[in-house]
């Protein structure tokens, strides 16, 4: 059994959450390099540790540390070969291929940026990224929709073009055919093309659920910092197998399927699926024994929809979640059917895990977790003053005696953004929590999405909580519209699950069943069934969108 553990922390093991709050620590070398110091370093001493499990629902393949030490190497000299050096910025919309990991340890070795990208981008969204963070290459997967688009954007913009698949096509390089031709030993690089801790490593857009999206520009340390998601949160434990529910354009792959939890020791799972099926996912990891796994709430919500008493949970020994709140009724029914606790995690494409449900502590229901120790939090009100305890504040990160090891180094190429949010000593979230007498920290909601009704702040998070947990809900989005007595008045805009259909009564009923399970005020007054939320790309809510669509309906009332 091996981990990196030790290699880069002060102290593994702690007895109590506030022996890791009070002791953590880092050990960051100099010019830290996860492709040389990490994939390598493994290669070098434990050869035949599995990295990488992957499987689609016809091939299965499974990676040691070594074959991806050589691959990356392959990889970064073909890269070189095309002229990708430090600093630039390569473009990847791999889906879950296993050459995602590949690539990624690759551009680390190179010191190129990467930037991870969804396979659901339409044309605007390829033009708007490629012009914005100036992409170099673009390295994607054998989907005709986006080879055509990438071509649509190669004739305005300059940018060298790889393909991952079968086919030769005009004007791409084949991925597979020439890494083959490619040494599987790297040269590191030397002198000025050496990469720094103040370097870029990776960018991720954000959702752009306001506004265009922007890029988060991470530092190497990034990944350093991913230690306390995978070992003190995720429990992943050595010569295990972890899975995080993610495609590999977000920034849930990078916090759940690579940094953190190849330092710990653990190898990853991947289940390539064309079409998300909560038992098919079942049904692989118990195939492929995984021990640890996290998935975003709505994963979770489909998954209790099934019967899971026809499958034996015994290898699965964790269970996590992030993205947005969990309603306490999935965590209730989950473990009803598995035995298994949820435990929650909280951070944003500008940290690593900021909030957390870790080992040491039981599940609050309502409740996110609490601090991340290589961060400090406030919450702060609107005049910038720590709020009491019980009340809520704007989530902010002290940034007076410098930026930690886990937050974003800047939004590139955009310094009037980043002093928006950073600013008297704090990195200024823009999301709403509060911490109870406990040291627990409770999600409201993001600034904007605070309903405001007869001089009650109602975050929409906790009312979704409730609205869920009527049996005919499957989704929820809660939005305020405008009122002109109260101000705002509370809606609920609902997907039905399957075998119901949209009636007052219905309404009527999710109505009552809401205010007995929450204060009354919270309640819904008004109620839309819809077939579909408005969602961005990367699978967020677009509450704006509804509340947009809400004010043109009482415009054209007027």
């Amino acid at each position: 059994m091996t981990s990196l553990l030790k290699k880069f922390l002060k102290r593994v093991e702690f007895d109590s959450y506030e022996d890791f709050r009070d002791n953590f620590e880092l050990k960051i070398p100099k010019n830290f390099n996860f492709g040389f110091d990490v994939v390598d370093e493994y290669a070098r001493i434990d050869p035949n540790k599995k990295a990488l499990i992957w499987c689609d629902d016809n091939e299965e393949r499974t990676f040691t540390f070594e074959d991806i030490s050589k691959l990356s190497n392959k990889t970064a000299n073909f890269y070189k070969k095309l002229g990708i050096g430090k600093g630039d910025t390569v473009m990847l919309t791999l889906k879950n291929r296993y050459e995602w990991w590949i690539n990624m340890v690759a551009l680390h070795k190179l010191g190129a940026i990467a930037v991870p990208a969804t396979h659901m981008l339409k044309l605007h969204d390829i033009k708007y990224r490629i012009e914005k963070a100036e992409i170099k290459m673009v390295v994607t997967v054998q989907e005709d929709y986006l080879i055509k688009d990438y071509n649509t954007t190669h004739e305005t913009h300059e940018f060298e073009r790889v393909v991952i698949g079968d086919k030769n096509i005009d004007g791409w390089y084949n991925f597979n055919k020439e890494i083959q031709k490619m040494s599987d030993i790297f040269e590191k690089p030397t002198g000025d093309d050496i990469v720094t801790n103040d370097d870029i490593m990776l960018i991720y857009f954000t959702s752009g659920t306001s506004g265009e999206p922007k890029m988060v520009a991470h530092k190497p340390t990034y990944a350093l910092s991913h230690i306390v998601t995978a070992k003190y949160w995720h429990n992943v434990v050595e010569d295990g197998i972890h899975h995080t529910g993610a495609d590999t354009g977000w920034g849930k792959a990078v916090w759940g399927n690579l940094y953190g939890q190849w330092i710990a020791g653990t190898a990853v799972f991947i289940y390539d699926y064309d079409r998300f099926n909560g038992l098919s996912l079942i049904k692989k990891m118990i195939e492929h024994n995984v021990t640890t796994f996290c998935a975003p709430p709505t994963v979770y919500r489909f998954l209790i929809k099934e019967d899971l008493s026809q499958f034996d949970f015994s290898n699965i020994k964790y269970a996590t979640t992030a993205g947005e709140p969990l309603p306490p009724e999935v965590f209730k029914v989950f473990k009803e059917q598995t035995g298994l606790s949820i435990k929650e995690g909280f951070g944003q494409t500008e940290t690593t895990l900021g909030l957390a449900t870790f080992v040491w502590l039981d599940p609050k229901p309502g409740a996110v977790g609490k601090l991340n120790p290589i961060y400090d939090i406030d919450l702060l009100d609107k005049d910038g003053n720590v709020v009491d305890i019980g009340s809520r504040g704007e989530l902010t990160y002290r940034i007076d005696e410098g930026r930690p090891a886990g937050l974003y180094k800047e939004y590139y190429k955009n310094p009037v953004e980043f002093e928006k949010k950073n600013y008297e000593g704090h990195y200024h979230s823009g999301d709403t929590a509060w911490i109870d007498e406990d040291g627990y920290y409770h999600f409201v909601g993001r600034n904007d999405d605070i309903i405001k009704s007869s001089g009650y702040r109602i975050g929409p998070y906790e009312v979704e909580s409730a609205v869920i947990s009527h049996p005919s809900v499957l989704e929820c989005a809660i939005t305020g519209v405008p009122h002109e007595v109260r101000g705002q008045v509370v809606k609920a805009t609902i997907v039905l699950t399957r075998g119901y259909e949209a009636s007052e009564e219905l309404a009527k009923e999710i109505q009552n069943h809401v205010k007995n399970v929450t204060a009354p005020y919270k309640y819904p007054r008004v109620i839309e069934f819809v077939d579909e939320l408005p969602k961005t790309i990367s699978g967020k809510i677009m509450r704006g969108t509804i509340r947009g669509e809400d004010i043109k309906k009482s415009e054209n009332k007027d």
